[in-house]
């Protein structure tokens, strides 16, 4: 079942194991030519165990702590398998630096550290800012996929890319719709007018699901946001932007755990 609440995956994201960290990472390697192909279904766990173990094993037997003090052993475990992790990472991460391509209508802002990038841009008077998350991986089992619409079934299987958009008015109203990116194609899972003269502890009128609106009107919309931007050339472009951040961040993550057992 394809899970968009963005507060969940955030939870869900903290205590991900690191096997399905090796998962994401082979697929990206596995999966990098091709717009379509980007959002394939995930590599097959052998593959991936197989790879992990190889650099596991490659890692030299005796490691050192850089300290003035011992280590002890259990330290010096740990330290070793920490740099296996990082070896694994980082060989499969040959795209380090991805290229923004000619004519990408966003400026990008990084937030090391952090889950999301931001992208902004001015369009004829209005101001646009695109939250972006970390890819989700989801998967089903055959006997819940059989209970499942077609379409739905597919985009099971699917890697996804969840946004917030924000089109801002200078009388201070913000339009927020709440997306998800597939291959080649953007849902819209949520549609709100923000006005910052309501205060927080008010309840504002949200308006109906999305999908209850006129099909009409719902075309309109996504016609309204590929006209500023969010199509899916942009948004297959930042599906690899964003497996390249969620490895390099998770490489960063196990440098400054070693270097925290190392001290």
């Amino acid at each position: 079942m394809v899970v968009t609440n963005f507060i969940i995956r955030r939870t869900a994201s903290q205590v991900v194991p690191l096997a399905f960290r090796a998962i994401r990472t082979t697929r990206r390697f596995y999966h990098h030519h091709g717009s379509s192909a980007l959002f394939s279904t995930v590599v097959n766990l052998t593959a991936a165990v197989a790879s992990r173990n190889f650099f596991r094993n490659s890692v030299p037997s005796t490691l050192h702590c850089y300290s003035t003090k011992s280590c002890s052993s259990s330290d010096e475990s740990l330290i070793k398998v920490i740099q296996s992790e990082i070896l694994c990472a980082e060989s499969v991460d040959e795209h380090d630096n991805e290229e923004v391509p000619e004519g990408f209508p966003f400026k990008i802002e990084d937030h090391p550290g952090q889950e999301t990038i931001t992208l902004t841009r001015e369009y004829q008077g209005e101001s646009i800012d695109v939250e972006v998350h970390m890819p989700d991986l989801v998967t089903g089992n055959e006997d819940e996929m059989e209970n499942i619409p077609r379409d739905d079934s597919e985009r099971a299987n699917q890697s996804q890319i969840p946004l917030v958009v924000r089109v801002s008015k200078k009388n201070g109203l913000c339009l927020e719709f709440g997306l998800t990116a597939f291959a080649d194609e953007i849902a819209i899972d949520s549609l709100s007018i923000k006005d910052p003269k309501v205060a927080e502890d008010q309840i504002a009128y949200e308006g109906p699901d999305f999908s209850d609106l006129d099909e009409n009107l719902q075309k309109a919309f996504h016609k309204y946001l590929e006209i500023r931007g969010i199509k899916p050339s942009t948004t297959n472009f930042l599906h690899e932007y964003m497996i390249n951040k969620d490895t390099g961040e998770y490489v960063m993550w196990l440098k400054n755990l070693k270097k925290f057992i190392e001290a």
